[in-house]
Parts: structure tokens; sequence; C-alpha cells
């Protein structure tokens, strides 16, 4: 029997800053979550400067901090320096030309890509770099990545290739799967930087099960980072749609007839968790009639399990952001 609702995933009082107990009267208004304006007024400060500043400290770390990565690998041979030339323009084109044309799949290759300028400046300081020339590489690459991480840069991404009236809301990863996303990604890089440095100095034994690791991780992992990036809440003119391949086997889709209300979820709320769990607050949207959806496939559950509910949980990264757009299309704000 398939249940009416899912209990929460999480109990006591402040359970990992999801929510916490609110009177009707400390229900917050689409205005008073967080710093952001109102719809009508464009985006923020934040969101038009953030992607601009990307660019400008991503145009900085080839700028002036290509000198790091020449000093690190100076006295090598020609192969070992062509080979680190080679991989460090590719990464800087690939990344430059993701953040000039804004897409889902952009998302992905930035925040994939510019952490591994980061790395680079560490190796360069092992590898002896002077300080100044390891700053002037760390510092714009810093900036850059935490710039690409931001909720407004994301949102900025995936609302550039959205269907016509729709607004597409960046949901939070969910805990477990943002750890794994971190750990892959830290082999990854150890393994897509060491690997051809390795066969470029004919160390056989290194190299090349090194360069093995990191081609199977780009190709089964890959796709795994990329829908991590495809994972929104998006408020259209029929209702709302939960897309998150991530958490559910199919595109959750609700009508705006069937929408109660949404507001921030209450810490003894009872709607089923649909956020993976995330950390952080969560949105709570109710509905006037039982809506059903299916979870992802797992091993233990291989067909999905299925649920009905009259209300549901989801982690957008800028929860009052999504109040504001949802009270902006006459959506029920409670």
């Amino acid at each position: 029997m398939i249940p009416h609702a899912i209990p929460s995933r999480w109990s006591g009082e402040h359970p990992i800053g999801k929510s916490k107990k609110m009177s009707s009267a400390d229900s917050p208004s689409p205005t008073s979550v967080d710093g952001t304006p109102d719809p009508k007024t464009g985006p923020t400060i934040a969101a038009r400067a953030l992607p601009w500043l990307a660019r400008v400290a991503w145009i900085l770390v080839a700028v002036i901090g290509g000198s790091a990565i020449e000093s690190a690998v100076d006295g090598r041979s020609d192969a070992v320096r062509w080979t680190t030339a080679i991989g460090a323009w590719f990464v800087f084109a690939i990344v430059a030309i993701a953040l000039l044309i804004p897409a889902v799949v952009s998302l992905t290759v930035i925040r994939v890509g510019t952490p591994l300028a980061v790395v680079a400046a560490i190796a360069s300081a092992i590898a002896g770099s002077s300080g100044l020339d390891v700053a002037l590489l760390l510092i714009p690459a810093g900036i850059t990545s935490a710039a690409v991480f931001t909720a407004e840069v994301g949102r900025w991404m995936v609302q550039a290739t959205a269907y016509g009236d729709e607004d597409r809301l960046p949901l939070r990863s969910p805990v477990p799967a943002g750890t794994a996303a971190v750990l892959t990604w830290i082999v990854w890089a150890a393994a897509v930087t060491t690997g051809p440095l390795a066969l470029a100095a004919e160390n056989w034994p290194l190299g090349i099960p090194v360069t093995l690791v990191a081609l199977v991780l780009t190709v089964f992992v890959g796709p795994r980072w990329y829908s991590m990036t495809r994972r929104w809440l998006v408020l259209v003119p029929a209702g709302l749609v939960v897309h998150d391949p991530l958490v559910l086997a199919d595109t959750l889709m609700v009508r705006t007839d069937q929408i109660l209300g949404i507001g921030l979820a209450r810490a003894d709320t009872q709607a089923a968790d649909l956020t993976g769990p995330a950390s952080g607050y969560a949105v709570q949207v109710d509905t006037t009639e039982p809506v059903s959806t299916v979870f992802a496939f797992t091993p233990k559950e291989p067909n999905g399990k299925a649920i009905h509910m009259t209300g549901f949980l989801v982690a957008p990264s800028r929860p009052g952001e999504a109040l504001r757009l949802a009270s902006a299309r006459n959506l029920p704000i409670r």
C-alpha cells in the first residue's frame, strides 16, 4: 500500500537547519527571508556582479598566474613542459568559454574546472615556485572558484536555458550526494593532473594506471556531476515543477489549482521530504489533493518508491527568492 505521505526525515527542535518552530505570525513574508529584491525590480547587485567577477578573475588566472606553473616545471623535460602548457591552456579555454556562454552544461564545466587552478597553485608551491607567483595564481583562482559555487551564478547559468515563461531555481545538493561529489572530484583532480605528467616523464608504472583512473572517472562520474546541476524547482504559468534526477525517478508537476500554500517548512512538518536530504531551510508546498511521485531507482528499490502526498519539501538555494517569485506568479504564500 502506498503511504499517504512519508514522515519527515529529521526530528528534534533544530534538525540540520532545515526548519524552525514558528507561529503563524512568524511565517516570513516573501520579502523577509533574505536580501534579494522583489522580482519586479530585477536581479540583485550580487546576481549581476558575480558572473563578471568570475570572468575577470579567470582572465587574471592566465594573465598573472601563469608564471607559477611555468616556474614549477622549469628544468623539466620538453615533454613535461609541453604537456603542462597544453593542459593548462585547455582548462583555461574550456572554462572561459563556459563562463561566456551560460547554460546548464556550462555550470558543470566551471564548477569542475575552476578548482583545478587552485590545485595547480598548490602543486606549484610544492614544486618550488616563488611565494609571489603562487599568490598571483591562487588568489584569482580562489575568487573564481568561490564565485562559481554561489547560488547567484548557479541561477544565472540554469535560467539562461529556460523554456519561455519559467523561473528555474537551483536546488541545494543533498548532503550524501554532495559529499560523494567532493570526494570523487578530489580523486579525479589528482589523477587528471598527475597521470599525464607521469606519462610525459615516461614514468609508465605510475602514469598508465593513474591516467586510466582519470578517464574512468570522467566517463562514469562526469554525468553524475552534470545531473547535480540539473536539479531545479521550476515556476511556470500552469503551476510548479520539481525537476530532480538525483532524488526523483520522474519530474513532479503540480498545477496551480492543486497548490494550497507555499512557505518555509516548520519543525513539526509531516510533509514528504524531497530534498535528498539537504541542509538548510526547506520550502514546503501543500496541495489541495494528493499528488504522486516516485523516488529515484536504488539497489534497494530497483523500481523506485511511489508515494501519495498532500505536502512536500524542496530546498532551493535561495528560499526567499523562491517565495518572492512564487508570489509574483500569484501562487498562495503562507
